[in-house]
């Protein structure tokens, strides 16, 4: 193909054309790319993955989600990935410290934590307060998953409402019956009626569980706006195609997958 393109120049050439020679189209993007993503990502980011692999056959997209500060260590730990996308700021700005991230990281979308039941409610959870009622099974995830955090930060916000009363989160926690390692592994808690109640996002009511839950909403005052934070790992295998999936998310068309997914965009 480049003797052909050559040899097109020098007919050109000699029929008086411009000597100028055009600048070489960009090489598609070409090979695997790694993305470390936070479990709230899933179905969103598998479909980002899909629409980016029919325009590029060269690529192939590979996604670990896991809660994100366990991706956070792995990279930490050695971890090789292209990209990282985490559900809050703290592990993206531990992941700079680590000096694992390239670049400025950059909010990518937005996220709002609800209260979700088993669909028959069998614990019978209409309203926030009723997590604190004794008896109430709830899991959470742990501090250091970012929903985790989230969740201990609006049930202090609560506490400081006399009408919430300043032990409210501590009557909230005694009533957890255990911790997951991420916010899919609380949703499937209470799917499978393991669990009256957890935390999670808005974007993980999935069509795939909508109709086995319940959302009971978080009173706006006490709740939080989760921003999501994206980069480029520092020296991964393919800088190319991180890049290109990046832009893809920030772009007008990435922003509207996000959305289908329950997301908050950023424009």
């Amino acid at each position: 193909m480049r003797l052909i393109c050559l040899f097109g120049s020098v007919l050109l050439a000699g029929c008086g054309a411009p000597t100028g020679a055009p600048a070489p189209a960009s090489p598609s993007p070409q090979g695997e790319v790694v993305v470390f993503a936070a479990a709230s990502l899933t179905d969103a980011f598998k479909e980002v993955g899909q629409t980016l692999q029919g325009r590029y056959p060269g690529l192939t997209f590979t996604f670990n989600f896991a809660a994100s500060s366990t991706l956070r260590t792995q990279l930490a730990q050695g971890a090789r990935a292209d990209v990282f996308a985490s559900a809050d700021e703290r592990n993206m700005r531990a992941a700079q410290q680590d000096g694992t991230i390239a670049g400025e990281p950059k909010v990518f979308v937005r996220n709002e934590p609800v209260i979700v039941v088993p669909a028959a409610n069998p614990g019978g959870i209409l309203t926030f307060k009723d997590l604190a009622r004794p008896g109430v099974r709830l899991v959470v995830a742990g501090r250091d998953v970012p929903i985790g955090a989230y969740t201990r930060q609006i049930l202090q916000n609560a506490a400081q409402d006399p009408d919430y009363g300043p032990d409210f989160a501590d009557r909230v926690l005694k009533n957890v019956v255990s911790e997951e390692p991420n916010v899919r592994a609380s949703l499937a808690k209470v799917v499978l009626g393991e669990a009256d109640a957890t935390f999670v996002y808005r974007s993980d009511i999935t069509p795939e569980v909508r109709d086995r839950v319940k959302v009971v909403e978080i009173p706006a005052r006490f709740n939080i706006v989760a921003e999501y934070y994206i980069a480029a790992v520092k020296n991964g295998p393919n800088p190319a195609g991180a890049q290109l999936f990046i832009d893809f998310v920030l772009s007008s068309e990435g922003q509207r997958i996000l959305a289908k997914w329950g997301f908050k965009p950023v424009g």
